[in-house]
């Protein structure tokens, strides 16, 4: 009998909120949105993965704050079962301005009203809470 490895990612996600709007990402073409943040590689914690991440994804510097939990997904992508678990924690990217932009071609960042979450269409749905709480736990 033939069995598929099975893993589950763990990621780094990051809450940016400034001025009752939340920094969310979108692969570009996509018709939903998640929150800012990639994949822990091996050695390094959640905190280190994200501000790497960020840095990687947009060419700016952030710092984290307060660890908000965790929020563990499954989901169906392209035919293939996928799960996931999120660190969150909350995240101050550094910009002079306040606009985020992509250092990479395939996505892009939008500062969006915490009150359009379930239009931005966000992901995991867990994360929908932060419209009306911006600082919002996420327990496992």
């Amino acid at each position: 009998m033939d069995y598929e490895l099975n893993h589950i990612e763990t990621i780094a996600r990051g809450v940016a909120v400034k001025d009752g709007k939340i920094l969310l990402c979108r692969a570009k073409g996509g018709s939903s949105t998640y929150l800012p943040g990639g994949h822990i590689e091996l050695g390094e914690t959640g905190r280190e993965a994200l501000v790497r991440e960020i840095k990687e994804e947009t060419g700016l510097n952030s710092t984290t704050g307060r660890f908000l939990g965790v929020v563990e997904n499954s989901f169906v992508q392209k035919g293939k079962r996928h799960s996931e678990i999120n660190l969150v924690y909350e995240l101050d990217v550094e910009s002079p301005d306040g606009s985020v932009n992509a250092a990479e071609d395939w996505i892009e960042f939008e500062w969006r009203e915490l009150c359009e979450l379930d239009a931005a269409n966000l992901l995991p749905e867990a994360f929908r809470v932060l419209k009306d709480n911006p600082k919002a736990e996420f327990k496992a």
